[in-house]
């Protein structure tokens, strides 16, 4: 089994990125996890996270006090999912920002 790690950044200011971990094995994804990250308050702080983690292919959307809003989502092929959710990130990840701050702000 192989494992991949790497980080992509998503803006030249270099405080937005996305953090991608893939195992294979001969060739096939069997685990991914795609997270995007942001340089907030001094650290990096993860605000989503797609993942395979409870048996099933999700996006955990995360809060500032440390709660998930964990959504299911219906893609059986690790390929693809790994797809989807790069795509995702990287088309909406301002969006999830700002989301996020709005509740640092409350």
């Amino acid at each position: 089994m192989a494992n991949k790690e790497y980080i992509k950044l998503l803006d030249k200011s270099d405080i937005d990125r996305l953090r991608l971990k893939i195992k294979t094995d001969k060739g096939k994804v069997k685990d991914i996890v795609v997270q995007y990250e942001s340089f907030i308050i001094g650290k990096w702080t993860a605000i989503v996270r797609y993942d395979c983690n409870h048996g099933f292919f999700h996006r955990d959307l995360l809060q500032p006090n440390g709660d998930k809003e964990k959504q299911a989502i219906s893609i059986n092929n690790l390929e693809d999912a790994l797809y989807y959710a790069e795509q995702d990130l990287k088309d909406r990840w301002e969006f999830y920002k700002e989301k996020y701050l709005k509740k640092i702000k409350k």
